[in-house]
This record gives structure tokens, C-alpha cells and sequence, in this order.
């Protein structure tokens, strides 16, 4: 998915050293939302990157869309755009999305399958709602690469997790390890990501990496994480130190997930539009390769726009009039007074 923000925020983000909580604290990240394209502009919930926090770990971004009708906005339409130094993850609870990407990799993203298509040094990609979808629901997300793998040739993987049962609910584990699932996903930094639902009434304690800090994006219910009410579409920051989560359902229906999390990313990074780089100055010549339709992003085959009429690729916005400047990701604990929308 592409970040189709006409005048998008420059990133540069320097880790934090590492602390400890005093306990279970909890930081509320609440969305914004964001036009993603297509007929009549679907719209999503993005909770990173903003200026209350850009990393959990080495995950960069986090949309969250849907329930979409399709009939009534379109559905997702993004046209071939490009992507250096990240690696997407595609999560989907309702619909189909068909993915065409110029490393030659096509597949259909299907609810329950988690879809990675990594970067590397660049790549380009399209992603379209089905025409048999009516109904459009998931979250996308992006992973930074570390210095050692963000040259790296692009690769493609699929990964169908089988549900794993645990007293109060169920869980689908697509990166990483938890309980006493792991993933075959590779993974360039330590992390985590699964699906979780939690059944009505129930309260369930999560044993997690306490070197890892987390996020909780609630899709639907209602929950607590730690005692703190969780809304739809935020999501709920804990930082390193735990070993546990607690989660309680406080509603009358099953409350669905995500849980995201990994160690603190220790590069500082530039994220600016689609490109993750380490300076002004590499972000602005893969904007100039890309506006130039060089080789490195290559040439999607297979897109097919939803409207006749549409772009078949998305230019890159302007560059910045200034040097984009350092912003500083904050640390790895929570932060409960921190409610930045």
C-alpha cells in the first residue's frame, strides 16, 4: 500500500536507549485519517507514523480500514508506486486484494493469510480490491529494514497461520513467535504479529518478550488492555519490560486484535512518502529514480485500475523546500498522559 498523502511528514528517528517500566503502563495512540484513493476515496485509520510515536520495534506503519462497502467508495485502487528499504505486510479480515509487483510476484491477499513483499533496495507494486469483493477490511503495515538487509533484492512471501487455541480465545501468529507458535516468515529484526481474539467476558494474560515493547490495534469489541480502555482503531503502546499482557473483554461479543511488537529498532532512520532511507539526500535521489521510471523500481505487469480513465502509476509529491530535519521517536516505555490524535 502506498502513503498517498499529497504533502506527507518527513521522518528522521533516533532510537532511545531502553528502560524499564515500573509495571504495566499503557500509552494510547489514537488515529487520524487518511485518504487512500481509488473512485470516491477510501479512507483509513493511520495510528504510525505521527509525532506521538513512529516505531513499536522495527514496525513503521499501521493503517486500519473498513468495514469498506466497495459499492459505495470504490474499494482499493492503488496504482503502481514504489518502495525502498521497507517490507509490507498485508492482513485482511474481509474482501481480496490482488497484488502485482515488479519483481514478478502476483497473488491474491486473502482473509487470515499474511502477504510480506520485502523492498530492499526498491520495488515497485500494485494493490486493487477484487471485482468479487463487496466488502473491504484489514490493516496494512510496514516494517523497516536494518542497514544489512535494506540493499537486499526484493522477495515475496505467503504465509496462512493455523489457529492456535488458548483458554479465552484464539490466535493466528504471522511473524515471530508466541504461544508456542512461531512463524516461517522471515524476519530482519526480532519481532511479533498475530491476530488475537479474545472471547466475551474473558481475561486473558499474554506471556511476551519483555525485550520486545508492543502495540494492541483494536479492529472490533471492546477490551482493556492492563485495565485501560482500548477504543476501535487505536492503538495501545506498552514498552519493554513486561512479560505479560493482560486483556479483558468487557463487552458481550468476541473482541478482535492485532498485536504487534519487537525489539526497539536501533537505526535512525528517514521516512519520507514510500521510501525508507538514512538521509535527505538518498530519500530525494529515489524519489528522482522514480519520477525518471528507472530500473531500479522496475515495471508492474497485471495492474488493471478500476477506473478506465485512472493514472497507471502514481507520481512522487514534491520534495520538502527545507532539509528535512531529525524528529526524535521517544523511548520505549509507555506513556499513559500521551493522547496526541
Amino acid at each position: 500500500m502506498s502513503d498517498l498523502s499529497v504533502d506527507p511528514i518527513e521522518h528522521e528517528l533516533t532510537p532511545q536507549p531502553p528502560h524499564s517500566t515500573g509495571g504495566a503502563k499503557v500509552e494510547i495512540i489514537t488515529s487520524r485519517d487518511v485518504p487512500l484513493g481509488g473512485l470516491r476515496s477510501m479512507r483509513v485509520k493511520r495510528t504510525i507514523p505521527q509525532r506521538q510515536r513512529s516505531l513499536i520495534g522495527a514496525w513503521c506503519f499501521v493503517d486500519h480500514y473498513g468495514p469498506d462497502d466497495v459499492a459505495e467508495t470504490g474499494g482499493m485502487d492503488v496504482a503502481p508506486h514504489p518502495h525502498t528499504g521497507l517490507q509490507t505486510v498485508s492482513w485482511l479480515f474481509q474482501g481480496r486484494i490482488m497484488h502485482h509487483d515488479s519483481a514478478d510476484h502476483h497473488a491474491v491477499v486473502r482473509p487470515g493469510e499474511a502477504n510480506f513483499m520485502t523492498a530492499g533496495k526498491g520495488i515497485s507494486h500494485s494493490e486493487t480490491s477484487t471485482q468479487d469483493t463487496k466488502v473491504l477490511h484489514g490493516v496494512q503495515l510496514w516494517v523497516a529494514l536494518p542497514e544489512e538487509d535494506r540493499h537486499m533484492l526484493p522477495r515475496f512471501e505467503n504465509y496462512a497461520p493455523e489457529p492456535v487455541k488458548f483458554d479465552g480465545g484464539e490466535a493466528l501468529v504471522f511473524i515471530g513467535s508466541l504461544l508456542g507458535e512461531s512463524s516461517p516468515i522471515s524476519m530482519f529484526t526480532p519481532l511479533v504479529g498475530a491476530q488475537i481474539i479474545v472471547d466475551a467476558g474473558a481475561e486473558v494474560a499474554l506471556d511476551v518478550d519483555p525485550t520486545f515493547e508492543h502495540g494492541v490495534l483494536l479492529d472490533t469489541g471492546t477490551i482493556e488492555l492492563e485495565g485501560v480502555a482500548v477504543s476501535r482503531s487505536q492503538l495501545a503502546y506498552t514498552g519493554v519490560g513486561e512479560e505479560t499482557l493482560t486483556i479483558k473483554n468487557t463487552g458481550e461479543d468476541a473482541a478482535r486484535m492485532l498485536l504487534i511488537g519487537g525489539e526497539p529498532f536501533k537505526e535512525s532512520i528517514v521516512m519520507w512518502w514510500n521510501f525508507i532511507g538514512r538521509s535527505h539526500e538518498e530519500v530525494a535521489k529515489a524519489r528522482e529514480e522514480w519520477q525518471a521510471r528507472s530500473e531500479r523500481f522496475g515495471y508492474v505487469e497485471g495492474y488493471i485500475g478500476h477506473d478506465p480513465k485512472g493514472m497507471d502509476w502514481i507520481p512522487a509529491p514534491n520534495m520538502p523546500n527545507v532539509r528535512i530535519t531529525a524528529r526524535k521517536n521517544p523511548g520505549p516505555i509507555a506513556r499513559p498522559d500521551m493522547r496526541i490524535g
